[in-house]
């Protein structure tokens, strides 16, 4: 991917250098367990409430140190998510007759606070709704090569991509009906729509690829395969496999390697929203 050199976005909120505040977390009955066992065992209350966070003010994380390879990968996402900012405007404007919000990417180390809740290393990037923000730690790229041989450049720029679809999906109100439907609808039952709406975020990323490269020339031979790459093995069959040697289709809740694969490559070849309709789609 043709990346060096071009503009950053500004829509970044950078705390790999922050600690994350937390507290309160075990509540009044906690905090008094914690003193009696204090007494019990002559330790200091103060340090036990810290190493539980529950004083105000308590600090956790800090995360690892920053290298140069992080700051690089710091770089590499911030273009990346300039070049959804170009795209999403340039689609939202000509097939939507609407302006785009972007979002904001939160590059953070260790943990931090969203408003969906704790972001860690452990739950890998992600789109919370709430605060129309993109969380990114970049170990994640490093796991992406190492653990799930998914190397290359566009192959983190497809796991962008995909939540910055996420956001599109948010703006358009697709987001809001799919998470209505929560306590409607039995977990397996959900977990197929979740699919669904999973499935249409690889397309749309196949989307942004398909007009980034129009638009800017960004992509260098190998670079759709090296995104194929990532989609195949974040795919629920594949990880499941990986993990516990069966599959397991009712626990789905993102779509197999193939139908990722499929929606993703629909986008790129496409480029047009319309046939993105995955929840109206009979053949997955």
């Amino acid at each position: 991917m043709r990346w060096k050199g071009r503009a950053q976005s500004r829509n970044v909120e950078d705390r790999r250098r922050s600690r994350t505040k937390v507290g309160g977390g075990i509540g009044i009955v906690g905090i008094i367990i914690v003193i009696v066992f204090s007494w019990i065992t002559g330790q200091n209350p103060l340090s036990l409430l810290r190493q539980t966070g529950s004083l105000p003010g308590t600090e956790t994380g800090g995360g690892r140190a920053i290298s140069a390879k992080d700051e690089q990968l710091a770089d590499f996402s911030k273009v990346v998510l300039k070049e959804t900012e170009n795209v999403w405007e340039k689609v939202f404007r000509e097939q939507l007759h609407k302006h785009y919000i972007p979002p904001t990417l939160v590059l953070y180390s260790g943990q931090t606070q969203a408003a969906c809740g704790m972001a860690n290393a452990a739950t890998g990037p992600f789109y919370c709704p709430a605060d129309q923000k993109v969380y990114l730690d970049t170990q994640f790229f490093y796991e992406l090569s190492q653990r799930f041989g998914a190397s290359g450049d566009f192959a983190m720029a497809y796991v962008i991509a995909h939540e910055v679809g996420h956001h599109v999906q948010y703006l358009l109100g697709i987001t809001d009906q799919v998470h209505s439907q929560r306590r409607k609808l039995s977990q397996t039952a959900y977990n197929k729509l979740s699919v669904r709406l999973e499935l249409q975020a690889d397309f749309l990323a196949g989307v942004w690829a398909h007009y980034a490269d129009n638009m800017e020339k960004i992509l260098d031979q190998g670079d759709i395969e090296e995104a194929l790459r990532a989609a195949n093995a974040i795919g629920d069959d594949h990880l499941q496999k990986q993990a516990q040697g069966y599959v397991v289709p009712d626990a789905f809740t993102h779509g197999t390697s193939k139908q990722r694969m499929h929606w993703f490559m629909k986008g790129y070849q496409s480029g047009r929203l319309a046939d993105g309709d995955t929840f109206n789609t009979p053949d997955l």
